[in-house]
């Protein structure tokens, strides 16, 4: 029969094995683990320059290539930033691999799904990577593209946090033509408001153009720029003032606080802590919003109302559009709007696929819809996000991104702590 006494053991166990397995599947932290390694230096600053560091830090399940900095200056040495982003890219694995697992490949050879396929710029297999047990100790990576040889060896483990992270060497980088040879356009070369036409943000781009805000997004594009783009329908909401009524001053400052003058992609939304200060930002006032993260979600808090990230219209260094599900409302022009009202959450969608392409010129805008709506209490949304990576194959499936695991092994923990202190 079992006692108090034996109970009250089998619960702290029970509580300390949880707290174990939330410690294995709480973040990681890809820039401080290569930082103890000076050899993967330049790999480790490319990461961040790209703010694909974010990204990974953002997945519970993800191999990282390393690469010496000897190796990785080929790549470095005659590529612009955004190629050299595509390639590391192939480099990140959307599953665990360590030295055991690499040496017992069902049937010798795989494919890998990689943060590439991710991006929607990868028809086919471009975006896998092919894992070869070659036997005699040796493992070849390469291109998963028929033909493609497996020129990349690995060479040693670096760092494993079983099943949640692991970085291992390999000798070369894994180099696949078409994704060296792609063009790199600058963010210049982008038609911003026919990029936003397309993604159906045609009165947004129709008042950049009228009040002349859209120079200075092209203006802040080539040295960072990340627009939060309301698509049509967030202009026809019974929730929104009437924006008719701001000034001209406050009309720019309403669009400008829909910028942020910084390549910030998904994945560092996804990760961000602080405030984000916008271009609308002056001595007057912040003009700053929060983010929150919900699983695969990313939702824009103004402290007047929310919006959730809704798709990726351009991810292209040092460039990012996203569209939004309604009008950001800055507290500094907005601040006494009566406060939101609880409604039901609206049915959401798949997010679409990111846009692969640069959009083609538009010569004008659509006219705005009308915006002379009486201001009502919003409708809450609930958060959503881009499109995720497809599966390679059953090896393949572990890929993921943080959902904050965390938070059910912590209460189920403090459960069984509290319940252990009551039968003791």
């Amino acid at each position: 029969m079992c006692t108090m006494g034996s109970l009250r053991h089998f619960l702290l166990f029970t509580a300390a094995v949880i707290a174990v397995s939330s410690a294995v599947t709480a973040a990681h932290n890809i820039t401080a683990i290569l930082e103890g390694h000076p050899e993967y230096s330049q790999f480790n600053d490319y990461l961040s320059r790209t703010k694909l560091a974010d990204e990974i830090n953002t997945r519970t399940t993800v191999t990282v290539l390393v690469l010496t900095n000897g190796a990785f200056s080929s790549v470095t040495s005659k590529h612009p930033l955004s190629v050299i982003k595509n390639v590391l890219e192939l480099h990140v694995l959307l599953d665990y691999w360590d030295g055991d697992k690499l040496h017992d490949i069902s049937k010798g050879t795989t494919l890998s799904t990689t943060l590439y396929q991710t991006t929607g710029n990868a028809p086919g297999n471009l975006g896998f990577v092919n894992i070869t047990d070659q036997k005699g100790g040796k493992v070849g990576f390469g291109s998963a593209l028929p033909g493609s040889p497996l020129a990349s060896q690995y060479t040693k483990s670096v760092k494993q946090i079983p099943f949640n992270i692991s970085v291992i060497e390999i000798n070369t980088p894994i180099v696949v033509p078409a994704v060296l040879n792609a063009p790199a356009p600058a963010a210049s070369d982008y038609n911003l408001t026919g990029a936003l036409e397309k993604a159906g943000c045609k009165t947004f781009a129709s008042l950049l153009i009228s009040s002349g805000v859209i120079k200075t997004f092209e203006k802040a594009a080539d040295k960072g720029l990340t627009i939060f783009a309301p698509n049509d329908e967030a202009f026809k909401a019974d929730s929104l003032p009437d924006l008719s009524k701001l000034s001209n001053a406050d009309t720019v400052a309403l669009l400008e606080y829909h910028a942020v003058a910084e390549y910030t992609p998904f994945g560092t939304l996804k990760t961000s802590k602080d405030p984000i200060s916008t271009l609308a930002a002056n001595g007057a006032g912040k003009f700053d919003f929060s983010t929150e993260t919900s699983g695969d979600s990313v939702t824009l808090h103004t402290g007047v109302d929310s919006s959730r990230v809704a798709s990726t219209v351009i991810d292209s260094t040092p460039l990012c559009i996203f569209t939004v599900d309604k009008v950001l409302l800055p507290a500094e022009l907005f601040g006494n709007a009566p406060s939101p009202a609880p409604g039901p959450a609206p049915e959401i969608s798949p997010a679409p696929a990111p846009e692969s392409d640069a959009p083609s010129p538009s010569a004008e805008a659509s006219a705005p819809s009308p915006l002379l709506s009486p201001p009502a209490p919003p409708t809450s949304s609930p958060g959503g996000a881009p499109a995720d990576s497809p599966t390679a194959d059953s090896e393949n499936t572990t890929a993921s991104k943080n959902s904050g695991a965390v938070n059910a092994p912590a209460l189920l923990l403090l459960a069984l702590l509290a319940l252990s202190v009551y039968l003791s």
